[in-house]
């Protein structure tokens, strides 16, 4: 074989290839390089610049000096324009879109107010405006509302600011969900802060402290996103109901054998179980839970900006950003997830709104047996198969996406509802017949929100004046503490 100088020699154009190659390897080596070496300083810069941020900094803001890539995807969230087939970010009025609700809570306060949660810095503003906070409530509605609620609590203790009441912890609890909740302010290891989920795995015999960085991306999620209930009736102490279990029939055993109720129906005298938001209960009987997915995967992917690969806190659902969250795993085109999403959605709701009906039609043939002489003996066991009929239908109903993240389950649960609802209406046909009255009974005209609510006797004018003069007498004291003690608050209650 011949030299490469006896080449050239032949043919000097060779030599002249040879050369711009080499000039060319060069300088891609340059450049590539000089990326490498910007990338690692403007790593190390953000680095160098952290200033040192107080264990209960409560302010988002001052987090996000620090960590501006973060912070500034976080103030994303104030957008909520994005609205899928069923849910988004958007304010929707899931009365006005489901007026049978108002029937299945006739007595409680979610009767008069429920809409759907936007974004995680809308939360403080959406709890003091609701209906639902005008009833006296205690101070542990207040536990996921907001970064100020680890250090009002770290100050009072757990179980005093839990028995405190809703109103008087106003002026202290101002910003919304954000960097306190989940971050430690000088490591920003993932933490837990809310005591009620370290209790929780307690009682199970586990040291929450031995979870590794991928279950601490859903056990965040998961101080919050959880079904829980305040224990006691003077200490409301926040209590997740995991001691038997994850499913919904350990947690109906559990709430049964505790006696607990939530409220009782104004109609139909039921003892409910009033579901929160059972998400995490539920994505842990889904596929993704079972391939090894966090929360974060799906709902916070990673972005990348320079040399920075950071975790994108835009906190929303996954079909606002399918490129991101979905297509990472899944090869198939966004239209086709997509699809994929509300096909499966299609079907639970389905199956929610026959037991809705259902329910419906138990809770008003029971009162109506009430009203023609039925005693509590006859009653007891109709009241029992209602109460776990919509313990099981609102499991599913008031999940985040748990159509989704367990759809075979969530069917399985919401079939059940819709079984032991007929065993309800049959006894309560035998029961009514017994009595001398004709059935079936006539329904009442529960097609609108307005019309189930005048049904259930609310008067819903006197409320909303109610709340406007709440509202007018005392944001603004609220407002005015926040600021002298922390800076200015984060949005403006009085004009939004």
């Amino acid at each position: 074989m011949k030299k490469i100088s006896e080449l050239v020699k032949e043919k000097p154009w060779v030599g002249w290839v040879l050369y711009v190659v080499t000039i060319a390897v060069v300088f891609l080596l340059g450049v590539l390089g000089s990326s490498i070496v910007e990338r690692r300083q403007e790593s190390n810069q953000i680095v160098q610049n952290v200033k040192p941020i107080s264990d209960w900094e409560p302010r988002n803001e001052k987090w996000g000096e620090n960590y501006p890539r973060e912070y500034e995807s976080y103030l994303s969230t104030l957008d909520t324009s994005f609205a899928s087939k069923h849910a988004g970010s958007h304010t929707i009025d899931l009365l006005e879109k489901y007026p049978d609700f108002v029937v299945l809570w006739a007595g409680y306060a979610f009767s008069r107010d429920y809409n759907q949660a936007r974004g995680h810095y809308y939360a403080i503003r959406d709890i003091r405006q609701t209906l639902r906070t005008d009833v006296p409530q205690p101070g542990t509605c207040w536990a996921c509302k907001s970064t100020d609620v680890p250090r009002v609590m770290n100050q009072k203790g757990a179980a005093e600011f839990y028995k405190s009441q809703w109103k008087d912890l106003g002026a202290e609890i101002v910003n919304p969900i954000g960097c306190q909740d989940c971050h430690d302010p000088k490591t920003m290891n993932l933490r837990i802060t809310r005591p009620a989920l370290i209790e929780a795995f307690e009682r199970q015999g586990k040291d929450i402290k031995n979870a590794t960085h991928q279950e601490m991306r859903s056990l965040v999620c998961a101080q919050c996103h959880v079904e829980y209930y305040f224990k006691g009736k003077t200490e409301k102490y926040l209590t997740f109901p995991w001691d038997k279990g994850f499913t919904v029939e350990d947690i109906e055993k559990y709430y049964d054998e505790n006696e607990h109720v939530d409220f009782v129906n104004s109609l139909s005298k039921t003892p409910v179980i009033k579901a929160q938001h059972p998400d995490f209960e539920l994505f842990r009987m889904g596929i993704h839970y079972e391939r090894g997915l966090s929360c974060a995967e799906c709902h916070m992917p990673y972005k990348s900006e320079g040399g920075v690969k950071f975790t994108d806190h835009k906190i929303q659902s996954p079909l606002n950003n399918i490129a991101n969250s979905c297509q990472v795993c899944h090869r198939e085109s966004e239209d086709k997830l997509r699809q994929n999403v509300n096909d499966r959605q299609d079907k639970v709701l389905e199956l929610s709104d026959l037991a809705t009906k259902t329910l419906v039609k138990a809770h008003i043939e029971a009162k109506t047996a009430w009203e023609n002489g039925a005693t509590e003996e006859q009653m007891k066991p109709i009241l029992k198969l209602i109460r776990h009929a919509q313990w099981r239908w609102d499991f599913v109903s008031a999940s985040v996406g748990g159509s989704f993240h367990a759809p075979l389950e969530s069917a399985r649960i919401l079939g059940t509802s819709i079984q032991k609802s007929e065993e309800a209406r049959v006894l309560l046909t035998n029961l009514l017949v017994s009595l001398g009255v004709k059935v079936p009974i006539q329904m009442p005209d529960v097609s609108t929100k307005e019309k189930a609510q005048a049904y259930i006797g609310l008067d819903m004018k006197k409320l909303r004046e109610e709340k406007a003069a709440f509202l007018t007498n005392t944001v603004p004291v609220w407002d005015k503490t926040a600021t002298e003690r922390q800076g200015p608050v984060n949005y403006d209650m009085k004009n939004k």
